[in-house]
């Protein structure tokens, strides 16, 4: 029991010398107090991603674009919000989001150029397709993101460049 203390004794002493980091103490901390069974690490920061897997969070940026039927304007401002928060931690992330912002810039000339043509007659049509291409690119970008996939939007105007990572 007191090999227990020596060592945590030890280990503190490191880390006011400042030869171990808090999370390294609180990590080798954890592993002496509970008898070598296997600690995740604890992180200090925010976690990245909003809390979640990396492909799980790429899915929900293709998604959120969804949230238009619910609030207006939302599926403009969720995704873009969550690409700005958590590009710079991946460039998986940093491409998905490049992706739906083409398409939201590349859909809304699609529906002003629709809505002028509404007066001939054609427009309507056109609006019915753009709907429906809409919510199947953002369900099959969602599919191809959880799996790990990048998957450009067809008909979308390539406006930032979208390298693979």
């Amino acid at each position: 029991m007191s090999d227990k203390y020596d060592k945590l004794e030890k280990l503190n002493k490191l880390r006011d010398q400042g030869i171990v980091t808090e999370e390294e103490f609180q990590l080798e901390k954890n592993n002496i107090l509970s008898d070598g069974s296997e600690v995740k690490p604890v992180r200090n920061g925010p976690t990245p991603y909003w809390g979640l897997e990396e492909n799980v969070f790429c899915m929900l940026i293709h998604l959120s674009q969804l949230a238009n039927f619910v609030v207006p304007f939302s599926g403009v401002i969720l995704p873009i919000v969550m690409w700005a928060t958590e590009k710079e931690n991946s460039a998986k992330v940093d491409a998905h989001g490049r992706i739906v912002f083409n398409w939201l810039i590349s859909s809304t000339i699609y529906f002003i150029c629709s809505a002028i043509l509404v007066l001939l007659g054609i427009g309507i049509l056109m609006l019915i397709a753009l709907g429906i291409a809409s919510v199947i690119f953002t369900i099959l970008g969602g599919i191809k993101a959880n799996e790990g996939k990048i998957w450009k939007y067809p008909m979308s105007i390539r406006f930032f460049s979208t390298s693979t990572p």
